[in-house]
């Protein structure tokens, strides 16, 4: 829960736009004073909970461009493997024609009629078998795109987690002041 962000939204409710539901509870309030106190709130906050609400923003961004890193990247893995499958679907046809074309004239030769056929069918074997190496080394390519990415997003998430187990409330806890120091920076700076 975003706590400045509620702030944010208690004073559009009370000051900005006091004819909503809770306008009613308002009602014969001074508005000033409304919004000076949550201005007292908002700077008596303590300094992690802003941290930790930029540090949400920031996170937020970082996943958003994390996906749209992703999505990009699997996007060009893809052009990529269609790329190459269909050059090796061209490099396939232009084999299998030109088999063809030796077929036809070893056919015309009647003497290496068996030959010819061996022949065209090992030329034919071979396009397949290279059209289907090409074909996974082009799914390769990709897995191994997405595997990059999965690292990456792996670090953007235990960086995160990290963060995250920084704010909880026992590491906060053992970073807070004394209230007695509290209360003596308070009279310092007043």
């Amino acid at each position: 829960m975003d706590i400045l962000r509620l702030l944010d939204q208690l004073d559009e409710l009370a000051v900005e736009n006091p004819r909503s539901i809770l306008g009613v509870l308002f009602w014969g309030l001074d508005k000033d004073e409304i919004r000076m106190h949550i201005q007292k709130i908002r700077a008596s906050l303590p300094q992690e909970v802003k941290v930790a609400a930029n540090t949400a923003r920031d996170s937020d961004r970082i996943i958003e461009s994390a996906k749209e890193d992703a999505h990009l990247t699997l996007e060009n893995a893809k052009k990529e493997a269609e790329r190459i499958v269909q050059e090796a679907r061209a490099e396939g046809d232009r084999i299998r024609s030109e088999a063809r074309i030796e077929q036809a004239r070893l056919v015309a030769e009647s003497e290496i009629l068996k030959l010819s056929k061996a022949q065209s069918d090992e030329v034919r074997a071979g396009a397949e078998r290279d059209a289907l190496q090409m074909r996974r080394g082009a799914e390769k390519y990709a897995f191994d795109v997405l595997n990059q990415l999965e690292g990456v997003v792996g670090k953007v998430m235990t960086t995160i987690e990290r963060g995250k187990s920084e704010m909880t409330p026992e590491s906060r806890d053992q970073a807070a002041p004394s209230p007695t120091r509290a209360r003596d920076k308070v009279r310092a700076q007043g």
